[in-house]
Parts: C-alpha cells; structure tokens; sequence
C-alpha cells in the first residue's frame, strides 16, 4: 500500500466519526461484539488498519502472517465475525487462509490485494470471499465495505434460521411453522415475549449478546415497553423453563461483563 496515502486517509478518519445508520441491521452496539480477524504483513498498515477498526467499535486479532492465523483459527474460528486477509504473505496466502476457514465456517471474508485483474478477483470470489478492495485505498471506503457485508451477512444469517422450521438447541427443539417449544419431547408453554427472545438467541448461535442488544429485539413485541428489570424476569422464567438445572444454565449461558449466549 502507498503509505502516504494510507497516513492522510487514516488521519481524516480518526478525525471525522463515521455515519450512523439507526436504521441498519448493523449499529454500534452490535459492532462493539463483533470480532474481527486481519491478516497483514506490513506491520505499519497493520497497526493502522487495527486502529481504525477498534475507533470503529470493533474487536480484532492481528496477525502479520499465514502460520500464526491459522494457529489462531484451529484453535476457536467461530469467535470471528469477519475475517480481512491480505493476500501476499510471506509464509503463505490470503486464499489458502479462506479455502481454510470457508471449510471450518460460512464466516465472510474480505481480501486486501494489490493486484486488480480479473485473474486473481474471480479466483478470490469463486472460493467465497465475500469482497475484495485494492490497495492503495481509503479507510473509510474498506470500513464502509466491512459494515455492508456485514449487514448482507446477518441478513441471510438470520433468513436462513427464520426458513428453518426445526430449530434444534441442545434437548430444545423450536418448530418455527407451529410457534411451539419442545424439551425432552414434552412440549414448553411460552409467552409471545418468552418465544420472541428464545428466537432472538436461536438466530444468533455462538453470539455473545448484550442486555442492549436483547432489549432492541423485544421491546415492541407485545406493543409494550420491555425495560431492564422486566428482561430481568423473563429470562430468569425462560431458564426455569428451558434449563434442567436453572441457577446452572448451560443451554442460555451468562457471559461475564458482556451479555448471554446460546450454543459455542
């Protein structure tokens, strides 16, 4: 990447905040639990591109080449949300590091390259990256690209849950086409709200949550305001109902600091 051009456009974009979409699958809340991982070399762009993320609300894992992301994502690939892969690096490449977590994960993956031709963009979108930007570029232009596959991510995320019409969570099974709950067999009583959050968590598996997060889900779903201490209540009424030990949950667990999540 041209430096130059790197250091004015990451400049401007620690001087000026980002735009903010209330209307977006994808707000500040959301992006302040959604984990990315990059893959560069050049250690200044590096500890530029991390930078600009982390202003962004972002959470990331840097690493400067192929051995030691893929160490990384043997050890838990599910704790990203996104995963930013320069392709030319000296022990390896930026495909070889998609080919590797596509495998693992439908987890998107946006490629830094420094080569524009047809060739090697075909190559990187038929293997499943979801995007590609070509250095030199500005930081807000890969943070715009960022949050729009993300939002495109969460969407189908959550249509492809929401077309399942069995949806499985340990010993609970959730028929989404009879809005009934099953434990064991035996059929779970639920309210509308109880229902509407055990869904909330069924469309975000292995996703940490914040009581936020939570709150923007459910509030209107009976047309009544849900405040903290009523969520409170519902999910402690959830787990009695859920749960075979509640005061030990391992179906809804609790996240220390950070919210609640369901599945690994």
């Amino acid at each position: 990447m041209d430096f130059p051009e790197f250091s004015r456009a990451f400049i401007l974009f620690s001087i000026i905040n980002g735009e903010n979409d209330n209307n977006s699958v994808i707000t500040e809340e959301w992006m302040r639990y959604m984990k990315i991982l990059l893959v560069e070399d050049d250690k200044t762009i590096a500890a530029g591109l991390e930078y600009s993320l982390q202003q962004e609300n972002f959470s990331t894992v840097l690493c400067n080449n192929a051995q030691s992301a893929k160490k990384i994502l043997a050890e838990d690939v599910s704790q990203f949300d996104l995963c930013l892969f320069d392709l030319s690096l000296p022990d390896g490449n930026g495909y070889d590091l998609c080919r590797l977590i596509k495998k693992k994960r439908d987890i998107p993956v946006i490629f830094l390259t420094a080569v524009d031709d047809e060739v090697n963009v075909v190559m990187g979108l038929d293997m499943g990256a979801d995007d590609y930007i070509t250095k030199p570029f500005r930081i807000r232009e890969l943070i715009s690209r960022i949050k729009s596959v993300l939002r495109r991510n969460s969407k189908q995320t959550e249509n492809r849950n929401e077309n399942k019409t069995i949806i499985n969570l340990k010993n609970v099974k959730i028929n989404t086409l009879e809005g009934k709950v099953y434990k064991n067999g035996a059929e779970v009583g639920l309210t509308a709200l109880e229902y509407r959050l055990l869904l909330v968590f069924a469309n975000h598996i292995g996703q940490v949550l914040s009581r936020n997060q939570l709150l923007e889900q459910i509030w209107d779903i009976a047309g009544d305001f849900v405040n903290d201490n009523t969520l409170t209540v519902y999910m402690k009424r959830l787990r009695e109902k859920l749960e075979d030990d509640p005061q030990n949950p391992a179906l809804i667990k609790t996240v220390r600091s950070l919210g609640y999540k369901v599945g690994d």
